[in-house]
């Protein structure tokens, strides 16, 4: 397999980690949301995330962001995480997948 082959499926098991994590306020996942940005694999298996929340002053975002790191950390395979929140550009619901869409009746 090569190398790039290998990232794609970490990454890919990546994503269905995070489509575990849930926004406590929306029934919708977090990446389903488009809280996150970024998802980048180095090639010692260290995963740089980026991500942002729906709003910068969310009561949950401590417990979400452990969330995250846990269920990332938990992913056969990641050596390490680099977790980062940013606010720039800030969220709004055009990030939303279809489906996320669709779910909170907004299509």
């Amino acid at each position: 397999m090569k190398k790039e082959d290998n990232h794609f499926t970490l990454e890919a098991r990546i994503v269905d980690a995070l489509k575990n994590v849930y926004d406590p306020e929306i029934p919708v996942n977090i990446y389903d949301l488009g809280l996150i940005y970024e998802i980048l694999v180095d090639d010692d298996q260290t995963v740089h995330v980026t991500m942002t929340l729906t709003a910068p002053n969310c009561p949950m975002a401590d417990d979400m962001l452990a969330d995250v790191d846990q269920k990332i950390r938990g992913v056969e395979g990641v050596k390490d995480l680099d977790l980062k929140l940013t606010f720039d550009p800030p969220w709004d619901k055009s990030m939303l997948t279809e489906e996320a869409a669709l779910a909170l009746g907004l299509l």
